[in-house]
């Protein structure tokens, strides 16, 4: 009787990472974690898988990476590097005014979680009655987060 031996071999080929390579590696994955808690319940002031402010969102995913953010909305006025929306990119901060869009100061804030060819989704705790808690906006469809959009920032 012939006994036949089969011989596997893998070879484990790294590729080399560039920079873009790691960012682009960086913002998946901010976005991934923050969509592990789509539907946390919006919580004022919470920063917690218990509850989450819109700022608390934002600091809470950024500080799983070791990235510091602002944990009040005011910090957001000066923070970061301005980009324009169509070139927006996973893991870019996109800040509005609070409910009153006629003041045109930063109070709310969620994370870009992606742009497509021009169509912008973005991920944030909401305490609107329509969308209570973390959620994803289409941005361009949101006639309310139109009105009251600031500015993308990017912080990477």
């Amino acid at each position: 009787m012939k006994q036949t031996f089969i011989v596997i071999i893998s070879l484990l080929v790294l590729p080399f990472r560039s920079q873009a390579t790691s960012d682009a590696t960086l913002r998946d994955s901010i976005v991934c974690f923050a969509s592990d808690y789509l539907g946390t319940p919006y919580l004022y002031a919470g920063i917690t898988e218990k509850g989450f402010d819109c700022t608390g969102f934002v600091y809470f995913v950024f500080n799983h990476f070791g990235i510091k953010t602002s944990r009040a909305s005011s910090g957001y006025e000066n923070a970061g590097e301005q980009v324009d929306m169509e070139s927006a990119q996973p893991g870019d901060i996109i800040l509005f005014t609070g409910t009153n869009a006629e003041i045109r100061q930063v109070g709310h804030a969620g994370i870009i979680y992606e742009n497509n060819n021009g169509t912008v989704y973005f991920i944030h705790s909401s305490s609107s009655k329509n969308h209570f808690g973390v959620t994803i906006t289409q941005f361009n469809s949101s006639p309310g987060y139109k009105k009251r959009f600031l500015r993308v920032i990017t912080i990477l």
